[in-house]
């Protein structure tokens, strides 16, 4: 019994590990195409400011019509798996294909032709309608390639989603550099538009190598479902497409309400900036109003390119614990589900908790490093530093939650965190004295908001085993040495040898040497833990030889 819970644990974190470096391959791709059109001459804040609203706008669209498809094809094709259904299974594949290439279309249509009446009524911001128009196919796109990615993610298959996501990332961000540069002399944003296009490029490029990856196991799924031993799911069509949006649609409220408070954000952004501005906020070189809440809201997407490479690595936690824990809990295996939920949570505290602190203890010498050209907003990366934190638990509960069933929890504790977080930028926004850092201070209060709420329903429904001295206490002192560490190194460094560039390189690597000591040191991760890991018996052994277990 015992060796079955170890492969299954090793074949858990095995798919984590699989979603885990195809996450920062697309991360570290997507950081760099940013960083380089950032500095390219006349992008900069600007750029980043109509990039980033257009996005916006684009991201809404795409949780209301695809965010929630993967999780709940994963999450109901896992099931009929369990029970041994292929067959079954398949079916909900294709009834999901049609239904959601359909809301694709519709989606994309009503992006393209309402653009002009969002950038200007919405959002306030002309010159966002030549982004909205450059993303709008992609849309289509993601819905159909969502559907096929959540089929054999429920299959515990994840080549499929890490493959077409990794390659999607890498023509992106080769086509973003080459047409912005191409683009230079052009006002803002329209460099913005070109930026975006390449999206469209990238997301018909990753459809078709899913089409290709599920035209070449086609015959193998096929024979799987002749011989299916279990009980075949009985559906209509129609009964399964209610099913599937039952499922879809709580899933993709909360990706809808976090896309709808970011659409928010944008817009009393403006309206606060420009409150600010009347009242007494000096602007950058003159700018209006209106040229002023561009950039300051390009300053806040610079921190969220930042903020998005840790989310991006614990998001692997969320995707796989959907699957896993249905499937547990479909054959009434609760303690596995719950050992899950609670390794996942160790592991993500573990891996965002050092992020955190270094962006708190490095944020003005990263900036340096990464945006020469445009070094200000380094203070919003810290406050920023502060909700990465609970954003990135809230990831980990929000797969805990949608794999027991419980899909709506994560919506309802997002929509009390963005009421909160709208009218803290409401009222703080149009200080002056405050302005843009409204907007991460309100960020803060939104995940606590959603933390509490997810957790005290998750810990109702499962049990989880987390003690305070291994999941906060050791962990936080682990974190605060190292971030006092980085920073005295980095100083010293700098007054040796006066580069900024290698003094954060040195520092870097050294924090995570000095991290993953204190990790070892103060043995937060039993020996189990440890095996549990990719590569877990060779790191054991090497701490057994170094006399730390």
């Amino acid at each position: 019994m015992r060796n079955i819970k170890e492969n299954r644990t090793h074949s858990f974190m095995g798919s984590v590990a699989v979603i885990l470096m195809s996450q920062i391959v697309i991360k570290l791709l997507g950081m760099i195409y940013r960083l380089v059109i950032t500095n390219i001459r006349g992008f900069g804040d600007a750029g980043n400011g109509f990039y980033n609203a257009g996005f916006q706008i684009y991201t809404l669209l795409l949780a209301i019509s695809s965010i929630g498809i993967p999780n709940a094809i994963a999450k109901m094709v896992s099931e009929r798996a369990a029970l041994d259904d292929y067959k079954g299974a398949h079916k909900i594949f294709r009834t999901a294909f049609f239904l959601f290439a359909g809301i694709g279309l519709v989606s994309a249509a009503f992006l393209f032709f309402g653009a002009d009446f969002i950038a200007r009524r919405i959002i306030k911001m002309d010159g966002a309608q030549y982004t909205l128009r450059a993303l709008a196919p992609s849309i289509f796109f993601v819905c159909v390639s969502s559907v096929i990615r959540g089929y054999f993610v429920g299959l515990k298959n994840m080549k499929a989603t890490s493959m077409s996501q990794v390659l999607e990332q890498f023509f992106k961000s080769t086509v973003t550099i080459a047409i912005v540069w191409l683009l230079v002399g052009q006002s803002p944003e329209i460099m913005a538009a070109g930026a975006n296009l390449a999206t469209s490029v990238a997301t018909v490029i990753s459809f078709g190598y899913l089409v290709v990856f599920y035209a070449r196991r086609k015959r193998g799924l096929s024979e799987n479902a002749a011989k299916c031993a279990g009980e075949e799911l009985s559906k209509s069509t129609l009964d399964m497409i209610k099913s599937i949006l039952m499922i879809s649609v709580p899933i993709s409220l909360g990706s809808v309400i976090s896309a709808v408070n970011r659409v928010i954000d944008t817009a009393t952004i403006t309206r606060g900036i420009e409150t600010a501005v009347a009242l007494g906020l000096e602007t950058y070189k003159g700018n209006t109003a209106a040229e002023e809440a561009v950039r300051l809201a390009g300053l806040l997407s610079k921190s969220d390119v930042l903020i998005n490479m840790p989310l991006a690595l614990n998001i692997a936690f969320s995707t796989v614990l959907v699957p896993s824990i249905s499937g547990a809990l479909a054959v009434g295996d609760r303690e596995e589900a719950s050992d899950k939920v609670s390794y996942s949570f160790l592991i993500s505290i573990l891996l965002v908790l050092p992020c955190a602190a270094g962006y708190i203890a490095l944020a003005q010498p990263i900036y340096k490093l990464l945006y020469p050209n445009a070094q200000l907003g380094a203070s919003l990366l810290q406050l920023s530093a502060v909700a990465l934190i609970f954003t990135a638990l809230n990831q980990t509960m929000s797969g805990s939650l949608q794999g027991m069933g419980k899909v709506f929890v994560p919506a309802t504790g997002l929509f009390f965190g963005c009421m909160a977080k709208i009218i803290l930028n409401i009222l703080l926004i149009r200080i002056p004295s405050v302005n843009i850092y409204g907007a991460a201070i309100s960020s803060i209060v939104c995940q606590v908001i959603s933390f509490v709420i997810c957790f005290r329903i998750l810990s109702r429904n499962i049990d989880i085993k987390i003690g305070f001295k291994k999941y906060i206490l050791k962990p936080a002192a682990a974190n605060i040495l190292m971030g006092a560490a980085a920073f005295g190194i980095y100083e010293a460094v700098l007054s040796l040898i006066g580069s900024n560039n290698i003094a954060v390189c040195v520092s870097i690597l050294a924090a995570v040497i000095i991290y993953a000591a204190l990790v070892l040191y103060m043995k937060i991760l039993s020996r189990e833990n440890i095996l549990a890991l990719p590569a877990g018996a060779k790191i054991l052994r090497l701490c057994e030889r170094l006399g730390i277990y």
